[in-house]
Order: C-alpha cells, then structure tokens, then sequence
C-alpha cells in the first residue's frame, strides 16, 4: 500500500515538454549561427569531434532527472505492514433534509449548506467516532455507511444537494428507519442519529419513526436550521433568482422551521434538540453529549509504519544530473576508433579524394 504525500507536484511534469521545445528552439538558433560563419565543410574542420547523439542523450538524462526529482517532491510512502488496531467510539449517523425548504435563506447562505457546514465542523471534533450518512426528502436513501473515514464522509456531505431525489417532500419516518439499519453491530450500546432539518415533515409519521428507533436503542439528537418567522424558497437559474416557489393557488409559499416537532422526535429517544443556527453552541453540545456516553471498542485495519521514499528519488535525480554534467558534446575518443556505423568524417573524405 503506498500513498502520495504532495501529489500536487505531478503537475511540475507538464513542464517537460517546454524543456525539450526550449532545446530544439535553441539547437536550431545555433545552427543557423554556425550557418553563417561557413559551410558544413568548414565547421567540420573547425570541431572535428562534434556528437550528434550526445545532445540528445544529456537533454535525456536531463529530463529524467527532474522527473524523477518530480517524484521525490511528491514523497510516496509505502506502508509495510497491515496492522488492526483497537479504538474506541460511537457510532452516529447523520441524517441531512435535502428538500426543496432547505433552500430557503433565512440562515445564510441557505438551510441545507448551513446543514452541510454544520455536520463537517461536527466531524471535525471527532477523535475515533465512526460516522455515515444519510439524506433525505421525500424518501430517504443511504449516502455512506458507517465508517472511520472522516475525509470520504466530508466529500460525500458535499455532494449532498436538494436534485439528488427526485421525489420532494420531507419523510423525517424514512430517514430514521433507514437510519436503524446503519447500526448492525449489537454490542454497540450508544447508537447516535443526528437529525439536521428545518422540522417539516410532510408524512406526519416522524415521532412514531422515533419510538421505533428508541425501541432499538437508538438516541436521536435533533439540530433544527432556519427561523420560526419562515421564508420564501427561491427558484435560482445560474445563481440568479428568477422566482419564488408557490402553491396551487399561486401563492409564495413561506417555509417555517417546525422545532417542535424536532424536540418531540428527540425527546421519544431520549436525546435533545438544539438549534443549528448556532455553530459553536452545536459543537459544545455535541461535545457535552459524546462525552456522557460509554464508548464501545471496534477493530479497524489500517496500513501503518508509512516510510518516506523521497530519498531515493533525490539520490537518483543527483546522479543523473552529475552523470549529465560529466557527459561532454564531443566524441569519446574509443567510441570513436570503434567506428561502430563505418563512419568516416569529412576531412578524411577530402583525403581520400585528393589522393
């Protein structure tokens, strides 16, 4: 197993071809230099042990020196042993409202990025807690199961959007059901939802879900985003608003955070409700929560004692580029008395022909 450390690097390689367009621009500059001081006869005579094949050869060493030097600067490291290892934690789902209110904007910037914020500065608290996801509207359908990987679950929280289901409405029931069947480990004694929406829920079946979910074992804590007063859910077309959603009697509908239907559901599980709009007080109440909880041990595997492997790289760099500085333009001379292609130079030509 082996992973990149500064993988940003790489993109130094698309510069190799501005090196060899560099040489052939200033070969061809020469040239033409050459050209107007004589013939080929005369520069013949003038460096008899010019090499035709050692330029190519030192623009080649050359280049694989900085690829190379390319890859130290990415620092692979390899992992030599997979290893288990013990931690202890809780296992919490999230369960994100990804209808069509969330994007009212009575929290800025909107409910649901408020929601996607809100949940990525909870997983950064987190130590060994393992974590999933889930959105929801209209229905409810898995995002990430329960995992130790913080960074796939931040990635999979951004891509949550209200055009993901294509069903509209809010079935909070859906969502804790679904949310039951993320926890399939029995020894687990504290199994955590964290329900983050602005409390519509159109099936009316949410504090059933919840006492269904409590029979389980399972605490929900509720984290209500939006205001009491309401607002207005704009329709956007390449971030402009060009309207506002509206009934059937073409009224603008305002949607209105429902906290307490949010506090009954938590308080069917015996957790608690809090309101999201407040970032820092979430986070200390998450924290206060997890805290009072008994966490359960888990075996998670993991490729450990990562080794450096940039070393090698720069060894090797170093030597082609010392390699390529003792290369000189002209021939080696025992090359030369080989006489591998049966050449023979001009003036030896000139030579034969006058003799």
């Amino acid at each position: 197993m082996y992973q990149l450390d500064l993988p940003i690097y790489l993109y130094v390689l698309a510069l190799l071809p501005l090196l060899w367009l560099g040489e052939w621009i200033y070969v061809s500059w020469q040239q033409r230099r050459q050209l107007q001081l004589g013939g080929p006869e005369l520069l013949e005579k003038l460096s008899p042990n010019r090499s035709k094949f050692k330029p190519r050869l030192k623009l080649f060493m050359l280049t694989l020196a900085v690829a190379i030097l390319v890859g130290g600067l990415v620092n692979p490291k390899i992992g030599t042993e997979l290893e288990t290892v013990t931690r202890e934690g809780v296992d919490l789902v999230f369960a994100v409202d990804v209808s069509k209110s969330m994007l009212a904007e009575d929290i800025a910037p909107n409910r649901l990025e408020k929601s996607k914020r809100l949940v990525s500065a909870i997983i950064n608290r987190l130590a060994s807690d393992r974590v999933g996801i889930i959105a929801y509207a209209a229905q409810a359908v898995p995002q990430l199961p329960i995992t130790t990987d913080y960074g796939a679950a931040k990635m999979f929280l951004q891509g949550l959007n209200t055009e993901m289901l294509s069903s509209q409405g809010t079935a909070i029931d859906a969502a804790l059901d679904l949310s039951a069947t993320f926890f399939d480990d029995a020894a687990q004694t504290n199994k955590v939802v964290f329900l983050i929406s602005d409390g519509e829920d159109h099936s009316e079946e949410g504090v059933t879900a919840a006492n269904r979910a409590a029979a389980a074992g399972i605490t929900i804590f509720t984290l209500g985003v939006g205001t009491e007063a309401g607002s207005p859910i704009p329709l956007k077309k390449n971030g402009i608003v060009e309207s506002y959603k509206k009934d059937l009697e073409g009224e603008v509908v305002v949607t209105q955070r429902n906290s307490a239907m949010l506090e009954q559901i938590a308080e069917a599980t015996g957790g608690a409700y809090q309101d999201g709009n407040n970032t820092q007080a979430v986070l200390d109440f998450v924290s206060e929560r997890l805290k009072e909880m008994d966490k359960k041990e888990f075996e998670a595997k993991k490729f450990v004692s990562y080794k450096d492997q940039f070393q090698a790289f720069l060894f090797a760099a170093f030597l082609l580029i010392l390699a390529e500085r003792l290369v000189f333009s002209t021939q080696t001379q025992w090359i030369k008395r080989l006489n591998l292609f049966n050449e023979t130079s001009m003036t030896e030509q000139h030579t034969k022909k006058d003799a």
